[in-house]
């Protein structure tokens, strides 16, 4: 090999040898250099080159002074594409084709074109060379920009080398980088180019190897593609290439699945390369298992050099000399849980120690996609640990959260395994959830099968020590036996409960910021779970007599019965968003409220009323909303997302949208009291049908459907209680970060939502000891977080069921039934979406596909598509023709609302905002559980999601 050139070769540092390149020389050399000087320090074999800096680049652009500024406004519409119309994209694919004419013209300056033509000189007289493009905004941990810029292989002598690098200069700005860059907001100004280039491989045999599997998260198995020739056959998708699947822990090949390999890539004398058709013996693997399990073992290296899975690129010479041409990390799998133990949370990774563990998102459990900031994961764990001491299981440390706690991607995540182990809890845990969120019920079945979770405890007794002392130190037997017996009574005793409750939140007399976090950590620390089998019980009951009440009738119980839980009182989320419907009636009558509301923009009506400047009528009327409802919020259980209270432009904005509904019967408190008619009538029905069989049974069904329908509704209660206490915490804790904010120790004063509360404690003793300045890195440790946050925000899928070792069991099934006819995630090849049923009848419209409610509008009549909901997203059912959900059960939140509605609606219907387009005509069948999207020959929604990598890979 030839000896790697020194760091300090090349004129001004133009040219750097890949032997002196490392990972903090990100800015320098970009990401693909960086990471190929890493493997080199790490022993492994990489072809050796050198690369041409950024300082290379910075040079040859520095003609075209308008250049940047003109590209910064492209990004600047790229990155709001809310705001952009189609017509502005076109202006974007030419300012950039614009920004590669002016690189390309631009000849390369001299002294570049010096440092070149000696480092290549030394590498040998005419040498075949890889010229790769190596970006600073490229090979980065959360996104790898594969494939963004060029490469070009085979490149014979200086000029040719010269057109490559200038080439690759020009890449930097083609529009699909560009539009990548944007989406992870990238500030186009920072972005630079630096060129690699490599001894080119004689490769027999190349192609890509990942040191997990991409598909379905594992970390326990190395997945090869593999052709003849030179690997970007396999890279660019132009080969079905041979594919290996190894235990990365044994070695063993698990799948080997020979490609047809009609296509090869080779060199040509002189330079340049060329597609060769070709006639593959069929069955027959070109990689035999020595070599795959030499590659393996070089991936493995390369992933404990850089602590993280790897995305590489390799090379097999005629001599059978293994290569590594590129390593990049994975950026689309979802981090491993982190769970607890003793010596606090640590990662359950690829090692067999301690068996394998299954997580469940507890999150999505809770209709939230998103991420919690780290004060929001700060307060569910102090929660977790209240309802764990409660229970009498040992927490070493209330603040890292009982033993089954666990956090992934800034998620909520519950170690289960002990439970699927376990005879009562395979009963009863699967049964919980297929009415939570059936997808998931259909996930923890299918952990069944597999010898890794085999039941251990078949005994009752453990679960009943923990549960019924519990029980009955918090009274719930009494509680459900009271309400069972003097109904009435039980509804007038948990109003004084609530009203009691919700008096005490607040602290009492003046509290400085010691004493307020104090109370804010009390809240969650020990407060509020007392409220959940306070009230609990009282819904539970409700559906109890639901299921008696069917029983005693017989036949085909839930067809009968679903519309009785139809209009049910006792509602506090329907309660609220019908009270927002009639603030709307009010404004309706209001002329100068009505054109400020349909005139003007939310954000700028918000900012109106905080200053008090809205009409009378509309401040009015928002006023006595907010101060009811206004500790509410979209993703309500993370108390770093601000409430309703603090910006009102959701609301402002769903008043907005109900003005435009104009059809009388369409009115939802029309259609809920219609709902309510229908479900008395129903009841009737069913009292008819039971005492057709005798005069007893019909008094029974008569009083176990009277409950149902009185308690039933209060399933709702619990999570508004405990949001009004999150509010309070929220309260107490933005009063801390304004005396931090004051102090200097933190930027603002909602900065203190990205700390926990052992940080905002320190904080503060160290500025009440008469140090007024902050805690080391402080500030810096608070940026840092808020740009993991944003992060991701934009990651799209979150895995219901992650096992320790990274896999995901529901993509591991959708691989496995595609072959059988069936869409992944278990919808019908024939482009029906299938998921369960929630609320009955059928409706044919519009879909409106929505992320966030957050300033989205809904036209009346539309069909909510969303990934979940919460009461945050309730005010948009109100106006909805229907709903289609990726999460939930026929009893989560959104379902129960739905069918109080009278919608027809559909949930757990996986990849449903992916499918499903904005404006695409759709049928809702929510009795069937079907959607049937109506075929537009356009590609889903005609975009890469945000945040996401584009396929890279064949």
């Amino acid at each position: 090999m030839t000896q790697q050139m020194t760091a300090g070769e090349g004129p001004d540092g133009l040219v750097r040898g890949l032997g002196s390149l490392h990972s903090g020389m990100l800015a320098l050399v970009g990401g693909k250099a960086a990471n190929l000087g890493e493997l080199l320090s790490a022993g492994l074999p990489v072809p050796d080159g050198f690369c041409l800096t950024t300082a290379a680049y910075r040079q040859a652009i520095g003609a075209p002074d308008a250049l940047l500024p003109a590209l910064a406004a492209v990004y600047a519409t790229l990155e709001e594409p809310a705001g952009a119309s189609a017509g502005d994209l076109p202006d974007v694919a030419g300012l950039a084709a614009t920004a590669r004419a002016a690189i390309l013209a631009a000849p390369v300056p001299a002294a570049v074109a010096r440092a070149v033509e000696k480092a290549y000189t030394a590498l040998g007289p005419g040498v075949a060379v890889a010229v790769r493009s190596s970006a600073t905004a490229e090979d980065l941990p959360f996104a790898s920009f594969a494939g963004q810029q060029d490469t070009f292989l085979n490149v014979v002598g200086v000029p040719a080398v010269l057109d490559a690098v200038r080439r690759c200069w020009a890449s930097l700005w083609t529009e699909r980088a560009t539009a990548y860059r944007a989406s992870l907001g990238i500030d186009p100004a920072a972005v630079s180019l630096a060129v690699v280039v490599q001894r080119m491989v004689d490769a027999q045999t190349a192609g890509v190897m990942f040191t997990a599997n991409p598909l379905t998260g594992s970390r326990r198995q190395v997945v090869i593609d593999a052709s003849p020739g030179l690997g970007e056959a396999v890279v660019s998708g132009a080969v079905n290439p041979d594919h290996f699947v190894v235990d990365a822990l044994t070695g063993r090949v698990l799948e080997r699945k020979p490609g047809d390999k009609g296509v090869e890539i080779r060199p040509v004398a002189g330079g340049g390369t060329e597609i060769r058709h070709v006639q593959a013996a069929q069955g027959t693997a070109c990689l035999p298992d020595s070599q795959v399990a030499g590659l393996m073992r070089l991936g493995l290296q390369a992933q404990g050099h850089f602590g993280a899975p790897q995305d590489i690129e390799w090379a097999v010479d005629g001599a059978d000399g293994l290569w590594l041409t590129q390593s990049r990390p994975i950026t689309t799998l979802y981090p491993v849980p982190e769970s607890n133990g003793a010596a606090g949370r640590v990662p359950q990774a690829a090692s067999a120690v301690g068996g394998t563990r299954a997580y469940l998102c507890f999150s999505l459990a809770q209709g939230l996609t998103r991420p919690l900031t780290p004060m929001g994961l700060a307060a569910v764990r102090l929660i977790a640990s209240s309802v764990a001491t409660a229970a009498g299981f040992p927490v070493p440390d209330p603040r890292e959260g009982p033993s089954p706690y666990a956090e992934a991607g800034q998620r909520i995540y519950v170690d289960f395994t002990a439970p699927i182990r376990s005879t009562v809890g395979r009963r009863l845990v699967p049964r919980v959830f297929d009415i939570m969120e059936a997808r998931t019920a259909t996930v923890m079945r299918q952990l069944f099968a597999d010898p890794a979770f085999s039941v251990t405890t078949r005994s009752p007794l453990g679960l009943l020590r923990h549960v019924g002392p519990a029980a009955i130190r918090t009274e719930v037997p009494t509680t459900f036996l009271r309400a069972l017996v003097r109904p009435a009574a039980a509804l007038r005793r948990l109003d004084r409960f609530t009203r009691t409750f919700e008096a005490s939140l607040a602290p009492g007399g003046a509290a400085g910021a010691l004493a307020r976090l104090d109370h804010a950590e009390s809240l969650v620390g020990s407060r509020l779970f007392p409220i959940v089998p306070a009230i609990l019980p009282l819904p539970a009951l409700g559906f109890a007599m639901l299921g008696v009440a069917g029983k005693l009738v017989g036949g085909n119980a839930w067809d009968g019965l679903q519309p009785v839980i139809r209009g049910l009182p006792n509602n506090v989320t329907t309660e609220m968003d019908l009270e927002l419907w009639h603030l709307a009636q009010a404004i309706q009558e209001d002329a100068e409220s009505r054109t400020a509301l349909m005139a003007r923009d939310p954000a700028a009506l918000a900012a109106a009323f905080q200053a008090g400047e809205l009409p009378a009528r509309l401040d009015a009327g928002l006023a006595r909303f907010l101060d009811r409802y206004g500790h509410r919020a979209v993703g309500e259980i993370d108390v770093g997302l601000p409430r309703w209270s603090e910006e009102p432009e959701h609301i402002l904005g769903i008043l907005a949208n109900y003005l435009r509904l104009d059809e009388p019967a369409l009115a939802p408190d029309a259609q809920f009291s219609k709902a309510a008619e229908d479900a008395e009538a129903q009841v009737d029905r069913l009292v008819a049908r039971a005492a057709a069989r005798s005069r007893i049974r019909g008094r029974l069904v008569r009083a176990a459907l009277r409950r149902a329908r009185m308690f039933a509704g209060l399933r709702e209660l619990p999570k508004y209680q405990l949001v009004l206490g999150l509010g309070e915490v929220r309260r107490q804790l933005l009063l801390v970060g304004t005396e931090l904010e004051q102090a200097g120790t933190v930027e603002r004063r909602d900065d203190v939502f990205f700390l926990d509360f052992a940080e905002v404690r320190q904080a503060l003793t160290r500025t009440t000891a008469g140090n007024p300045a902050p805690a080391p890195d402080l500030k810096a440790l608070v940026a840092a977080r808020r740009q993991d946050y944003a992060l991701e925000l934009r990651r799209r899928h979150i895995p219901r069921v992650l096992l320790s070792d990274g896999t995901e069991p529901e993509a591991a099934r959708a691989a496995g039934t595609a072959a059988n006819g069936i869409g992944p995630n278990g919808n019908l090849a024939n482009g029906t979406l299938a998921g369960s049923p929630a609320s009955a009848g059928t409706v044919t419209a519009a879909a409106r596909v929505i992320l966030d409610p957050v300033g989205a509008r809904l036209e009346p009549g539309e069909i909510l598509v969303a990934p979940s909901t919460d009461p945050g997203w309730t005010p948009l059912f109100l106006t909805a023709g229907g709903l289609v959900m990726e999460m939930g059960g026929p009893n989560s939140h959104g379902a129960v609302v739905a069918r109080e509605y009278g919608i027809p609606a559909v949930v757990g219907v996986a990849d449903a905002t992916a499918l499903i387009s904005t404006g695409q005509k759709i049928t809702v069948d929510g009795g069937a559980g079907t959607v049937v999207p109506e075929r537009t020959g356009t590609p889903q929604n005609g975009k890469v999601p945000k945040g996401t990598d584009p396929p890279a890979r064949a």
